[in-house]
């Protein structure tokens, strides 16, 4: 065996190995994630006494995504994918710590700061992905990145029907009952921090880097790199589709899905009864956003990723329009809206994901990556912060028509960026 061939088989075997740590990881973390999703606008509006602070509390969470977005992938440029994701489940682990201190205190202050830096979380699940393509080869990204994508939905399927538990357990401690999924969330990160700093070994991206012919040694960035890194992603058609249809589809996912607990709360019924089935239908909602991923990999490697970008918006258009129209108690009509709903989002995130990624060079996808997560992160903060108000002016339905109208401009900018060259892996 030559050097050449020994170290391509070093370097796939290294990449068996990430995508095997980076599966578990988010599978894990998904179960912290959907169950404080699942009852942190809830918890927001027991300790303001508004529906408005529900949303308000979503958006927190959202927006900490977004910002943190782009400090962690600082560090990961700087010194790899471990210590940028050990750091961001660190500070997840905060911010559940922060969220049940202020169910404690009941200080509405406190948990939208908690649920902030919750949000890392998010940030680190959505990164992760990024690090599953870092190593792979142009044909098998796409797959590659849906594998990640796809192990959440272990966690994320479980955490949702966590609700009901966790607030078993926090009765049991004596704290508020909804802080209590936040107690599990607290435990889960903990534990998946310590996992990633253990084994995500070799440094998936710095060893990428060595292999291009660089240094594999932290990087350098001047100021406003995130700009001008964002900036030569949309530059070429593949990139300016894939930053839009990423923020496109993360806005109106989180713009309906929000809401949606929101809106069953208003059915009636017992607490528990009622929060049973919000978990079932949120369940339902995150097995069509990660469940079909490798499909949906598969689909954008063999079919496109811009054909894949337009099935994602059909479907998001579809179900705006079936869970708008579903009443409070229609738990099979809101189950299968967000089923959609899901689908449509897993479509836009992977194909967009990476025609982003093909958009630019190894040494800058990094900042580039999370530039464009800091946009998606805000697009949907934006959906999410507006979500309150809507509901109290128009119910769900006013809702569900404003973030479907969000699909809109991708149409324009698929109508303009979609062309042959987007039909298979290693475009941009």
């Amino acid at each position: 065996m030559t050097v050449q061939a020994q170290a391509a088989s070093d370097v796939v075997q290294v990449q068996r190995r990430t995508l095997g740590v980076l599966s578990g990881a988010v599978a894990l973390s998904g179960i912290g994630v959907t169950v404080g999703i699942t009852v942190g606008g809830l918890l927001a509006r027991d300790v303001a006494g508004t529906d408005t602070a529900a949303g308000l509390g979503q958006t927190a969470a959202v927006l900490g995504s977004a910002v943190l977005a782009v400090p962690l992938a600082r560090i990961s440029d700087r010194s790899g994918r471990r210590a940028g994701l050990a750091t961001g489940y660190a500070v997840a682990v905060l911010g559940s710590a922060l969220t049940v201190w202020a169910a404690v205190l009941s200080s509405l202050t406190l948990l939208l700061v908690g649920l902030f830096a919750f949000g890392a979380a998010t940030a680190c699940g959505l990164q992760a992905r990024y690090a599953a393509a870092d190593l792979a080869v142009p044909e098998r990204r796409g797959s590659a990145l849906a594998l990640v994508v796809w192990a959440t939905t272990v966690g994320s399927v479980l955490g949702p029907n966590l609700a009901g538990p966790g607030a078993d357990l926090g009765r049991a401690l004596g704290l508020p009952a909804l802080s209590g999924g936040f107690v599990v969330a607290l435990v889960v990160f903990a534990v998946v921090a310590f996992g990633l700093y253990l084994l995500l070994r070799p440094d998936p991206l710095l060893l990428a880097r060595r292999q291009g012919g660089g240094s594999g040694a932290p990087a350098v960035r001047p100021r406003r790199a995130t700009l001008t890194a964002v900036r030569a992603v949309w530059a070429s058609p593949g990139g300016r589709l894939g930053l839009t249809s990423v923020v496109i589809s993360h806005s109106v996912m989180v713009g309906v899905m929000v809401m949606t607990p929101v809106h069953m709360g208003h059915a009636g019924g017992s607490e528990g009864t009622t929060l049973r089935i919000i978990g079932l239908v949120i369940s339902v909602h995150v097995a069509g956003m990660y469940l079909f991923s490798p499909l949906v990999g598969l689909l954008a490697d063999r079919v496109g990723r811009a054909a894949t970008v337009a099935l994602g918006g059909v479907l998001l258009l579809a179900a705006a329009a079936l869970a708008g129209t579903a009443a409070p108690g229609a738990a099979v009509q809101l189950g299968i809206g967000l089923l959609l709903l899901g689908l449509g989002w897993s479509c836009g995130l992977i194909a967009g994901s990476t025609l982003v990624t093909e958009s630019v060079g190894p040494e800058v996808r990094p900042t580039a990556q999370g530039g464009t997560d800091l946009l998606m992160g805000l697009g949907a903060a934006l959906a999410g912060v507006v979500g309150g108000p809507l509901l109290a002016v128009g119910g769900f339905g006013l809702v569900a028509a404003v973030s479907g109208a969000l699909v809109l401009p991708l149409i324009a900018v698929w109508i303009t960026s979609a062309r042959p060259g987007l039909s298979g892996p290693g475009s941009s």
